[in-house]
């Protein structure tokens, strides 16, 4: 008996996950995509069996190029596959605003509006979006009820079980990581068991819907934390002209130790505003009595957030250092993605570090150019992009290295040298040795070194 699967939006999340789905037997798959500006031409190019995706995603072209092949997966714009749908998985952005940091919820409110319209009695609708706690009982639930006229957990099942992909490794870690699934009831656990079980070969651990909201946005918030504390102990070390890098290596010596690396700054769809999303859960759904105590997470997002400007800072100090103004210069950006070897742009530290310099320097004689192997001109407008390193480091004053591409750690430091007008590199991935860098004759600084 055939199972009928929509997958809704067609991103970093729901591509991988509606393919390996569509891959298995008797289950055939319908993504739904907006046709907009931006997006509306993967509709398209996933129907001729191609992956949008630049960056290296291990086994997900022969995926998508088999699946369309043999009719188990297609895309369209047109919601009426939800009349039979057994399985709809909504994996729609979920954004925070800028200056409030109250979560944006248009495309999760319309997607519900949308669904309810259409479903049919006993499907099972699963929110893999990361929401803010309390969100799936409290907003998606009242939304399909009210349109629909069905119960959840009479007529319908509702689940949230969240994403734990990463750009480059989109189907091992969908396949190779544990699942969480927060259902309303068992009836809704078990029909999640039985989809996620086809395609995950790790646990599959079942909880309420509310710990489950909690998991995902704690678990990143985790990760924020922690990239923070590296963050903060980079600057330190600096003011003791010393290598947070050399030191990193020797605490995590120890079997039980597992520092993380700082950097240009924390990019992606995830850590920048999972942690807003857990602090506003937290205001909305609860007494909030403790707020006053809550300082460790909030303040790792704003010195997170500081990074690309203190690699600006490093910059400066390095033109200072030279007796240069910053003034009739070429700044290249060497890594747009905010992610090494990938394409994904989300919330990029480059974007923020092009932008503080514009700010900055707004009428000053600046050329700006940024590098990168992957991303294309559709996914970044903010300066003139190149795939040519030549190009890039021609008449250049400053590397900015943003992004740990697998291509900068080959690169002839003597080359770069003799192309660039002045020698300045700014390190913000360690990505080279500061004592050879220093011996070649170049002006340089690296986050988290003296």
């Amino acid at each position: 008996m055939s199972t009928k699967i929509v997958v809704i939006g067609m991103g970093y999340v729901g591509i991988p996950m509606a393919a390996l789905l569509a891959d298995v037997d008797d289950f055939h798959v319908t993504g739904i995509q907006r046709r907009s500006a931006r997006s509306g031409w993967k509709i398209d190019w996933l129907n001729n069996g191609k992956n949008p995706y630049e960056g290296d995603e291990p086994g997900l072209d022969d995926l998508i190029t088999r699946i369309v092949k043999n009719k188990k997966f297609h895309v369209t714009d047109n919601y009426d596959c939800c009349e039979t749908a057994d399985f709809i998985l909504v994996d729609v952005q979920t954004p925070v605003e800028l200056e409030s940091k109250v979560p944006r919820y248009e495309s999760l409110i319309e997607v519900s509006e949308r669904i309810a319209k259409s479903m049919k009695k006993g499907v099972t609708i699963i929110i893999e979006s990361t929401v803010a706690p309390g969100t799936t009982n409290h907003i998606v639930n009242p939304i399909l009820e009210k349109e629909s006229g069905l119960k959840r957990g009479e007529d319908f099942y509702l689940v949230f079980s969240f994403e734990r992909v990463m750009p480059g490794k989109l189907l091992e870690y969908i396949i190779y990581f544990p699942r969480v699934i927060g259902g309303g009831c068992e009836k809704a656990n078990e029909r999640a068991k039985f989809l996620y079980g086809k395609v995950v070969k790790k646990e599959l651990h079942v909880t309420d819907t509310l710990t489950a909201e909690l998991t995902k946005c704690i678990e990143n918030s985790y990760r924020d934390v922690n990239i923070a504390f590296a963050n903060e102990c980079a600057l330190l070390c600096e003011d003791f002209n010393s290598d947070i890098y050399e030191i990193i290596e020797l605490i995590n010596m120890r079997h039980d130790r597992m520092m993380h690396l700082p950097g240009s700054g924390v990019g992606g769809h995830c850590l920048t505003k999972d942690p807003w999303l857990l602090l506003y859960g937290h205001d909305k759904y609860t007494n909030a009595e403790n707020k006053d105590k809550i300082k460790l997470i909030p303040d790792s997002r704003e010195l997170n957030d500081f990074m690309p400007k203190h690699v600006v800072e490093l910059m400066e100090d390095a033109f200072r250092e030279a007796h240069k103004l910053v003034d009739n210069i070429k700044i290249v950006l060497m890594g747009v993605s905010y992610k090494a070897n990938t394409d994904d742009t989300r919330n990029t530290p480059t974007e923020n570090i092009v932008k503080i310099l514009m700010n900055r320097y707004h009428s000053h004689n600046i050329e700006y150019l940024a590098h990168d192997p992957y991303v294309k001109e559709k996914d970044y407008q903010l300066t003139k992009l190149t795939d040519n390193l030549e190009e890039a480091f021609t008449g250049a004053d400053v590397l900015i290295f943003a992004t740990n591409h697998k291509q900068y750690y080959d690169l002839d430091i003597k080359k770069i040298k003799s192309l660039m007008n002045t020698p300045i590199v700014i390190d913000g991935r360690n990505i080279f040795n500061s004592e050879n860098m220093r011996k070649e004759g170049f002006n340089y600084r690296k986050v988290g070194t003296g």
